[in-house]
């Protein structure tokens, strides 16, 4: 995908992860679980997170540091908010209970994402376009 292209999902999940976050805090106290409202909390946050991370893998990508291993990052990143997040959030939704397997998948993708990340650092020789 396109710097252009990450750099929308990047905006898009940061923008659900505000709206996510906003909504449990001021509109969901009075109807879900302290638990269910904590699975918000850590999937808001996480998401976010994620949603930074793919902004840095964008500004790198115009750099032209490892584009391969940026694309990696960025597809684990946001493998890992749908799988990790969207996990937590359908629990605290919809209570769907086996979606709690998937949270662990999620977070392996989130590390996987900060490794390709690393790599991609590593790899960099200091030129840029």
């Amino acid at each position: 995908m396109q710097a252009k292209h990450w750099l929308m999902v990047a905006a898009l999940c940061a923008f659900t992860a505000v709206a996510v976050g906003a909504f449990a805090a001021h509109g969901l106290k009075t109807v879900l679980s302290v638990k269910e409202l904590a699975w918000l909390d850590t999937a808001s946050r996480y998401q976010m997170y994620h949603a930074l991370a793919l902004l840095a893998v964008v500004i790198l990508q115009l750099k032209g540091v490892g584009f391969q291993w940026l694309q990696i990052s960025a597809c684990c990143f946001l493998g890992g908010i749908i799988l990790f997040c969207g996990s937590l959030y359908a629990l605290a939704f919809i209570s769907v209970k086996w979606l709690v397997y998937l949270t662990p998948l999620g977070g392996v993708l989130f590390l996987v994402g900060w490794g390709a990340l690393f790599w991609a650092a590593f790899k960099f020789t200091g030129n840029t376009k």
